[in-house]
C-alpha cells in the first residue's frame, strides 16, 4: 500500500512541476501577482511529494519488499541495514528518484530562501527549475518507473552489486547529486536572468551561493568516490581518469569557473556573459554527466545503467535545456553589455584568466573522454584514451592555475602593478623554492614531479595565507582586524589552501609512491621500503552476506612492531562477484597498503604492496576546499541577497 501511495505522490508531484513551469512564468510576463504567488507553494508541495515518493521506496528497501523490481534487483534479506538503505539509490531508478528528489529541495530552498529576491524574478527562476523537474518527472515515469511490481514475488533479491556495499559508496552519490544537481540552481538564475533582459551586479551576488554550495558539495562527493576508488578496488589508485569520474569532475571545473567569474560581475559588472555562459554550461555538463553514466555509451565501473532508449530520452533533456537556453543567450546579447573597464594587470584580468585556464583543462578533459567514441563512430578505430594523455594534457593548465592563483587574489580591482603584489610573495616564493630544493636533493634522479608539486603546494597554500594577512592591515592590532575579517575571506584562504595541499599530495604520491608485487609463502618475510612484512596466516571468515580470505600480515621496522593488517578477498554467493579489500595502515606522512591475491600452486599467496606518502593529504586538501566553502556560506553577506528590491504595494516591482 505504501508504494502505491509513493507512486500516487509521484504522478502529483509531476502534475504540480507542471503547474509551477508555467503559471508564474506567465504570471512574471502579464504581471499578475496571484499568478506569480502560485511559485512558492508548489515549489515546497513538489518537494514535499517527491519526498514522500522516496521514502516509500526507501521504506520497501528497508522491509525488503521483494514485490517491487528494483528492491528484488539490488537487494537481499541478509545485507546490513545501511546498505538495504543505500539500495534505494544503488540503481538506476533509485538513483533517478534522488536525483528529482534533490532537484525539488533545490527549488523548495530557493523559494524559502528567496523572500529578498524581485517577484518576477523568483516566479521565472522557480518555473525554470521546475521546467527541468518535469522533464525528469517524465523521464521517471515513462521510462524508469521504481515503482514497477512482480506479478510473482521471489522469495528473495539477487543482492546489491558488491563494490556498492561500502560506507564510502552509501554517501557518496548523494553528496554527488547535490552537487550535480545544485547547478541546476545557477542554470535556472541564468535562464530567468535572460528572460528578464537583466543582469546586474545583484544577479552576480545571487547566484554565487547556490554555486558555492553546489561546488561544495561535488568537491565533497568526488573526494568519497576517490577515496572509495583508493581503498576499495584494490589497485591502489586515488584517480584513474575513467568516463564516469571524468563526468563528475568536468562540471567541478566549470563551477570552480563560474563561481570566481560572479565575482566580476558582482563587484564589477563585467564578464555578464561570459559568466552566464559558465551557468548554462555547468548544467549542461551536468547532463551529460547524467547522459554518460546511465546510456551505456562508455562503459565504467561506476555505470548505472546500459540503456540507449534511456540515454536517448537523457539526450533530448540535454538539447533541449541547453540549446534552448543557449538560443536565449544568443538573442538577449545586447542585455549582457559590460560596464566595468579594467586594465591587462587587475583582479579582474586574473580571474579571467583563471577562468579560461579551468575552462580549457574542462574541455581537455571532454575531448580525451570522448574521443574514443568518436574515433569509432567516424574511423572504425577502437582507441583507449587514458592516463598518460590526460596527466600530460590536464597537468599544465593546473600548474600554471597554481602559479598564478596567489598573485591574481592579492591584485587589486580595476588597475595593479604585478610587480608590486609580486614583491609582497617574495618570501612564499623563497620558502616554496627552499622546500622544493630539499625535495629534489632527496630525490636525485626521480622524476622532476615530486618537487614542481611541492613548490605549487607552498606556493599556493601559504600565498593564501599572506593574501589574509594582508587584508588585516598592519600595527599591533593586526590580530584583532583579523578575527574580524568576513567569513568569506576566511573561507576563499581555507579553499586555495586546500587546493594547495591536494596539488602536493597529488605530485609527492605520484613522484614518490613504492610498489612491490611479489608471490609469498606463510611465515617468509620480505622487505619494502624500508618495512619487513610477514604473511603470518591465511584463514576463512564468514560476513553477514560474505565469504571472505583473509590474511594476516604482520609489518616491523628495525626489528621494531609497526602494525597488523588483514587485507581480504571477499565473495558475495548471491551476487556471484568477488571484490578485494585492501589492508591500510594510514599515518600522517604515508599510507602502507596491502593487498592478498589468489593462492599460488607451491602454496603460497600473491601480495601487493604500496607505501604511498601523503596519500591523505589529497583528501585532507579536499575537506579543506569544502570547509572553506562553507565557512564563505556562512557569511551574512552570502545569506542576504544585496540590492534586492522591496515590492510596492501591489506586490510586483515596476521594470
Amino acid at each position: 500500500m505504501i508504494t502505491e501511495l509513493g507512486h500516487f505522490a509521484l504522478i502529483l508531484a509531476f502534475m504540480v512541476a507542471i503547474v509551477q513551469s508555467i503559471v508564474p512564468l506567465i504570471g512574471a510576463h502579464k504581471r499578475w501577482p496571484g499568478w506569480i504567488a502560485v511559485a512558492e507553494p508548489a515549489a515546497v508541495a513538489q518537494f514535499l511529494l517527491t519526498s514522500f515518493a522516496f521514502g516509500a521506496l526507501t521504506w520497501a528497501f528497508v522491509t525488503s519488499d521483494f514485490s517491487l523490481k528494483i528492491v528484488w534487483q539490488n537487494s537481499h534479506s541478509a545485507k546490513p541495514m545501511l546498505y538495504k538503505i543505500s539500495g534505494t539509490w544503488g540503481n538506476h531508478e533509485g538513483s533517478m528518484l534522488l536525483w528529482v528528489l534533490i532537484l525539488t529541495l533545490f527549488g523548495a530552498c530557493a523559494a524559502f530562501f528567496g523572500t529578498a529576491l524581485p517577484p518576477t524574478l523568483r516566479a521565472r527562476v522557480l518555473s525554470v527549475q521546475s521546467a527541468v523537474a518535469v522533464a525528469f518527472f517524465a523521464f521517471i515515469l515513462f521510462t524508469s518507473n521504481p515503482f514497477v511490481r512482480l506479478a510473482v514475488p521471489p522469495m528473495n533479491g539477487q543482492d546489491l552489486n558488491p563494490l556498492l556495499q561500502d560506507p564510502g559508496l552509501a554517501f557518496h552519490p548523494p553528496f554527488l547529486y547535490l552537487g550535480y544537481v545544485g547547478l541546476s540552481m545557477a542554470f535556472s538564475f541564468a535562464v530567468a536572468a535572460l528572460i528578464e533582459g537583466r543582469i546586474d551586479a545583484a544577479w552576480g551576488r545571487w547566484v554565487r551561493p547556490w554555486t558555492l554550495a553546489a561546488w561544495v558539495f561535488l568537491t565533497i562527493g568526488i573526494a568519497l568516490g576517490s577515496w572509495w576508488a583508493y581503498y576499495e578496488l584494490g589497485w591502489g589508485g586515488f584517480w584513474f581518469w575513467d568516463p564516469v569520474e571524468n563526468a563528475s569532475f568536468m562540471p567541478w571545473l566549470l563551477a570552480a569557473a563560474l563561481l570566481h567569474s560572479a565575482i566580476v560581475v558582482e563587484k564589477r559588472e563585467a564578464l555578464k556573459s561570459w559568466t552566464i555562459l559558465l551557468a548554462i554550461l555547468a548544467f549542461g555538463f551536468s547532463l551529460i554527466g547524467t547522459f554518460i553514466v546511465r546510456s551505456g555509451l562508455l562503459t565504467s565501473v561506476h555505470a548505472f545503467a546500459n540503456d540507449p532508449e534511456r540515454g536517448v530520452f537523457i539526450l533530448i533533456i540535454l538539447a533541449v535545456f541547453t540549446g534552448g537556453a543557449l538560443t536565449l543567450f544568443a538573442a538577449r546579447a545586447q542585455a549582457m553589455e559590460a560596464r566595468g573597464v579594467f586594465g591587462m594587470v587587475s583582479r579582474e584580468s586574473m580571474l579571467v584568466t583563471n577562468n579560461i585556464l579551468l575552462a580549457v583543462s574542462c574541455f581537455v578533459v571532454f575531448f580525451g573522454t570522448l574521443w574514443p567514441v568518436v574515433a569509432e563512430m567516424a574511423f572504425g578505430r577502437k582507441l583507449s584514451v587514458g592516463a598518460p594523455f590526460f596527466n600530460a594534457a590536464f597537468t599544465p593548465f593546473m600548474v600554471l592555475l597554481g602559479m598564478l592563483l596567489p598573485i591574481g587574489s592579492m591584485l587589486p580591482w580595476k588597475r595593479g602593478r604585478f610587480g608590486k603584489t609580486a614583491w609582497s610573495l617574495r618570501y612564499v616564493f623563497v620558502l616554496a623554492v627552499a622546500i622544493a630544493g630539499a625535495a629534489w636533493a632527496m630525490q636525485t634522479g626521480k622524476s622532476l614531479l615530486g618537487p614542481v608539486g611541492v613548490f605549487l603546494g607552498v606556493w599556493v597554500a601559504v600565498g593564501a595565507f599572506v593574501d589574509l594577512w594582508k587584508r588585516a592591515g598592519k600595527g599591533w592590532n593586526r590580530f584583532g582586524r583579523l578575527s574580524r575579517l568576513p567569513r568569506a575571506d576566511w573561507g576563499k584562504m581555507v579553499a586555495h589552501s586546500g587546493l594547495g595541499i591536494t596539488m602536493f599530495a597529488i605530485a609527492g604520491l605520484t613522484a614518490w609512491e613504492v610498489e612491490d608485487i611479489r608471490v609469498t609463502k606463510l611465515n617468509e618475510a620480505f622487505t619494502v621500503g624500508g618495512y619487513e612484512l610477514t604473511l603470518t596466516e591465511v584463514r576463512d571468515v564468514k560476513g553477514p552476506n560474505y565469504i571472505s580470505t583473509m590474511g594476516t600480515v604482520e609489518i616491523t621496522r628495525n626489528g621494531r612492531p609497526v602494525t597488523e593488517l588483514f587485507p581480504e578477498k571477499r565473495d558475495y554467493p548471491v551476487a556471484r562477484m568477488p571484490t578485494t579489500e585492501a589492508a591500510i595502515d594510514y599515518r600522517f606522512l604515508r599510507d602502507l597498503y596491502v593487498v592478498i591475491g589468489d593462492e599460488q600452486a607451491d602454496g603460497g599467496w600473491t601480495i601487493r604492496t604500496y607505501i604511498k606518502p601523503f596519500a591523505n593529504w589529497i583528501w585532507g586538501g579536499c575537506i579543506l576546499m569544502a570547509l572553506g566553502g562553507f565557512l564563505s556560506l556562512s557569511d551574512r553577506r552570502f545569506r542576504v541577497a544585496a540590492g534586492a528590491r522591496k515590492a510596492p504595494a501591489g506586490g510586483v516591482p515596476a521594470e
